[in-house]
């Protein structure tokens, strides 16, 4: 019998896997593939790492051999998803496996086509499977998948068109997968925008219940919006030219129209009704960012088609809930922002009154379900400075923002604000919502309920009258008191002084001070006559460094505010302020101190209220639970702050003699008022001292007028006589020109007597040659003398005319030198002639010499004569330049010399 010795090796899970996928890559019958496909898919859960690395590639290529076989294509598909998502317990998941999965497929542009393709199938898993797969490759790889579904031929449109399938959960998927694709890339915004996908948003928005009964897919759908108009200027006018605005306002309207006429609905649908209004508002901010290129076009669309209108209605609705009421007011504010046209008409608009008071008989205020219509600025001072609640705190924020953003760059309409809320509180009459009245009032017991009343007052006060000198002026006509009834009066900005200080001793809410300290900053800053108000009442220097010199706690913001005011007062103070600067001076240097100063002011500028403040979100959310917001400060004071930091700090160095009356264009212009005076007297004997210089100049230009006219005069003069210089030079060239014709005469005649002319001149030559060597030799030493007598002359001269002496002086050496150089060519000239004279006489002794040759020689001689002639031209010529240089020098020629030199000439002749 045979014993069997044991049981057969087990193939390890690697094995089987390699196995499985060699099959994939062999089998030819397409059900053995698919049974291959259907064991790896049985593995990859939980063997991820071999999976991928034995079969990827395998699957990859499976999808595209057997892509028209649905079964085949969904469960290769399904493998590849559960290797992005693997089991958590498997020992071989990692994130580096998603991305070298990534990586496989991205790298091959053609893998992602494949995947697209699948979307034009109506296979259900094809399409679902094909969408998730690519949402998770663009997870792991988003910048190349973004490249290469861009790059795909109708890569963009195949995944639009998803949109309007009819199966939920394939249009979801490529809900999900466009908004993961569009948040950054512009291009792909532009592509997806034109594929007409704004239209089949709204359209899945409507099918699903709108905002007030749509599900989470509708908030996705104005994800997807958001993605699609972010700073992206082009798809933002494709908006508006697509018609899209009016459909954002029927939307609204049908929100307004149903919104508290239902009955009451679960929480959770409350909630995403809110999370899609609130997704929507958000939507509408995108379009209204400050000072973009295309946010004055979108305001009017909104204008227009009223959306402005509803998202105001919807703000003051009672039903609304005060997280988007808030949202709601911020988006208003955006909306009329630096659009002066819309800023206008929106003090028309009338809302629902947030107060519950009712109407008095002669009121004419609509009514709308029994609740009074006010204009809509009364309705936003009374929600921001009389609904004391703490959980309207982010609505009465956002409606003090809309105030601000009425009046925002619009003199006039800042103008008048200011003037209605001053006859308002003038008047006497019951202004519960008047910012003045609530900051001029005393502090009472009221102030700890709600210390936001005061602040939110301060705040929009402050925008009223920051960089507005106008606005400062007409602020600083209020007062109160009446003189001629015996009653001091105090001014607005007294009145604000003494209830911060009043606060200060009674340790009100920090946000009081706080509020207070903003206003009077802004106020004085860069404002003089304020500054002397701020003075008329001496002791509140005294109080304020008091303040600062506390000890350091937790009014660290209180003590650094209180130093930058004082800095700000020091700075803008003058020598007839009612405490001069050299008074205030010694106070901050000596009673404070310059090191407390700095100290207050910088530990300020580093609190993280102050130097966090664009980051820390402004909103009740982050308070403690029952507690008020840590919201202090506002945006624009905080930007002043770090603007004028610097500025503020040296404040205390600058010497008490300079005044700071006007800042303009940000420089700063200091005087000295000591200076005055000194400067006036050096005026006057500047303009003295002036008066007698235009007198000087008066006469030199006398003078150099007569100069000019005897310049001038001699000047033609010398022009005369040039030119009968000229007109005997050229004299002296005709005669020239006649003695040599009459020398050429002469020479046709020594043909026949050749012996006598050679004779002749051979003692001409001699003649000639002597007496030039003698005239030259004696013209050289005269101009030799004439010239050390003109150097000594000429160095007793003018110091200015010493260059030109010495350059005629250089000038002429060399011109001697090139002289003494020619005569000693002349010499030689002569020596050569001779020596052919001697040869031609010889020859003429010959006999047997023919007529022709002696013409020849004759005619020799002659060139060597003609040369002769020109040398002894060009040395004339120099010796008469060399005498009219001397003659500018200065130096004197007896006319014996010229007389001595016509001789010579004549001798030539």
């Amino acid at each position: 019998m045979f014993a069997i010795s044991g049981k057969p090796a087990q193939q390890s899970v690697g094995d089987t896997i390699q196995v499985l996928a060699g099959r994939l890559g062999t089998a030819q019958l397409l059900e053995d593939r698919r049974a291959s496909i259907a064991g790896i898919r049985s593995l990859a859960k939980q063997y991820p790492a071999s999976v991928a690395s034995s079969a990827l590639r395998g699957l990859i290529a499976g999808l595209s051999k057997d892509g028209e076989d649905v079964d085949t294509v969904k469960v290769t598909l399904e493998t590849l998803l559960m290797l992005f998502n693997p089991d958590e317990n498997s020992p071989e998941a990692s994130e580096e496996l998603a991305l070298w999965i990534a990586d496989e497929f991205t790298q091959r542009q053609e893998n992602i086509n494949l995947l697209l393709d699948f979307l034009d199938t109506n296979d259900f898993y094809s399409r679902l499977y094909s969408l998730q797969l690519l949402s998770a490759i663009l997870s792991s790889r988003t910048e190349r998948t973004e490249e290469c579904i861009f790059t795909a031929p109708l890569g963009i449109s195949r995944l639009v068109a998803v949109l309007n399938d009819k199966r939920d959960a394939i249009r979801n998927e490529g809900l999900s997968l466009l908004t993961y694709l569009t948040p950054s890339s512009t291009e792909l915004q532009k592509r997806v925008a034109f594929e007409d996908a704004f239209e089949r948003i709204f359209n899945i928005i409507k099918s699903e219940g709108s905002l007030l009964h749509g599900d989470r897919i509708v908030e996705d759908c104005l994800i997807l919006l958001a993605n699609l108009l972010r700073f992206n200027v082009s798809n933002q006018s494709f908006f508006r030219e697509a018609g899209c605005v009016p459909r954002v306002a029927r939307m609204l309207n049908d929100t307004l129209r149903e919104q508290g006429s239902e009955p009451e609905v679960a929480e959770w649908a409350k909630l995403q009704r809110n999370r899609n209004i609130y997704a929507l508002l958000a939507v509408l901010r995108l379009f209204l960012v400050t000072g973009g290129v295309g946010t004055q076009a979108n305001q009017a669309s909104f204008w227009q088609y009223g959306v402005l209108n509803q998202v105001l209605q919807l703000a003051f609705n009672r039903a609304t809930e005060m997280q988007i009421k808030a949202e709601a007011l911020t988006t208003c504010a955006d909306l009329i922002r630096g659009n002066p046209s819309i800023q206008e008409q929106f003090a028309q608009l009338k809302v629902t009154s947030v107060l519950d008071e009712p109407l008095d008989e002669g009121n004419q205020a609509v009514q709308q379900n029994g609740i009074p219509q006010v204009y809509v600025i009364d309705g936003l001072l009374d929600l921001t400075l009389s609904v004391p609640l703490l959980a309207a705190f982010d609505s009465r924020l956002a409606a003090c923002e809309c105030i601000k953003a009425y009046f925002y760059n619009h003199p006039v309409i800042r103008k008048h604000f200011l003037r209605r809320a001053i006859e308002g509180h003038t008047s006497g009459a019951d202004e519960t919502a008047n910012v003045l009245t609530t900051l001029l009032q005393p502090l009472d017991s009221q102030v700890s309920v709600d210390p936001y009343r005061s602040w939110f007052a301060a705040v929009i006060l402050f925008h009223l009258i920051f960089e507005d000198a106008n606005g400062k002026s007409l602020a600083m006509s209020v007062t109160e008191g009446d003189s001629s009834q015996g009653e001091d009066v105090v001014t607005c900005i007294q009145t604000l002084t003494e209830n911060l200080l009043n606060g200060i001793q009674k340790n009100v809410d920090e946000r009081i001070l706080v509020a207070y300290l903003m206003l009077l900053c802004g106020w004085l800053f860069e404002d003089p006559d304020g500054v002397n108000d701020f003075l008329g009442e001496g002791s509140n220097i005294q109080s304020l460094v008091q303040t600062v010199l506390r000890p350091a706690g937790d009014g660290v913001t209180v003590q650094g505010l209180c130093a930058m005011l004082l800095g700000i007062v020091y700075e803008f103070s003058t020598k007839d302020s009612p405490v001069p600067r050299a008074t205030i001076h010694p106070i901050l240097a000596s009673q404070m101190g310059r090191d407390q100063y700095i100290d207050r002011l910088t530990k300020f500028r580093s609190h993280p209220l102050v130097r966090d403040f664009e980051v820390l979100p402004q909103k009740l959310s982050v308070a403690p639970p029952g507690g008020l917001p840590d919201v202090f400060f506002d945006k624009t004071f905080v930007d002043f702050v770090k603007d004028n930091f610097s500025r503020l700090l040296r404040a205390i160095d600058r010497d008490p003699g300079m005044e700071i009356p006007v800042i303009a264009n940000g420089v700063q212009k200091g005087i000295s008022r000591e200076m005055v005076d000194s400067l006036r007297s050096q005026l006057e004997e500047k303009e003295k001292a002036l008066q007698k210089s235009e007198e000087e100049l008066l006469s030199r230009s006398r003078q150099l007028g007569q100069e000019q006219a005897d310049h001038r005069r001699a000047k033609e003069t010398s022009a005369m006589e040039l030119g009968k210089i000229k007109q005997v030079n050229e004299a002296l060239h005709r005669h020239h020109e006649d003695d040599m014709t009459k020398l050429r005469a002469e020479q046709s005649r020594m043909a026949q007597d050749h012996q006598r002319q050679l004779e002749h001149v051979r003692k001409t030559a001699e003649a000639n040659a002597d007496r030039t060597r003698k005239r030259l030799e004696a013209e050289i030493a005269d101009l030799q003398s004439h010239l050390n007598k003109s150097e000594a002359d000429l160095a007793k001269a003018n110091k200015n005319h010493v260059q030109d002496l010495q350059t005629a002086h250089d000038e002429y050496t060399a011109d001697k030198a090139e002289q003494a150089a020619r005569l000693q060519r002349a010499e030689e000239k002569a020596k050569d002639f001779e020596n052919r004279r001697e040869a031609a006489t010889a020859k003429a002794r010959k006999a047997e010499m023919s007529l022709a040759e002696m013409e020849k020689e004759k005619q020799a001689v002659q060139g060597e004569l003609d040369d002769l002639l020109m040398v002894f031209s060009d040395l004339e010529g120099k010796v008469t330049k060399y005498k009219e240089k001397l003659k500018a020098l200065g130096a004197v020629i007896s006319d014996d010399e010229e007389e001595d030199e016509d001789e010579e000439e004549d001798d030539v002749d």
